[in-house]
């Protein structure tokens, strides 16, 4: 027997498949605090610390999240990183701020 080929002929069946830019399959628009945001799920190998605004936690290198911005505008600097069950779970909870006021914001 001959081993299972993985491979796709480059036809879809999905009439969505053909519309959707690359990494489409990835980013998606979700409502939070009454806007739509638009939500992707990255791997997380930027190589790079982020602070989760849901848990105030650092998300480490290496360590796949959700990059979540306002779908009114593509600011750079609206993009928020979320543990992905944070980001669940953003509706049950308040935000949860304990930094000083010397701390970094990042």
């Amino acid at each position: 027997m001959s081993p299972r080929r993985n491979r796709t002929n480059g036809s879809d069946p999905r009439p969505e498949a053909a519309a959707a830019p690359l990494g489409g399959s990835l980013r998606r628009v979700e409502s939070y605090r009454g806007e739509d945001w638009v939500v992707q799920t990255v791997a997380g190998t930027a190589g790079r610390f982020y602070r989760c605004p849901g848990c105030d936690q650092e998300i480490p290198p290496g360590v796949g999240h959700v990059v979540a911005w306002p779908d009114h505008g593509p600011g750079v600097d609206d993009r928020r990183h979320w543990h992905r069950a944070c980001w669940s779970a953003r509706e049950r909870r308040g935000s949860n701020i304990q930094r000083g006021r010397g701390a970094p914001k990042y």
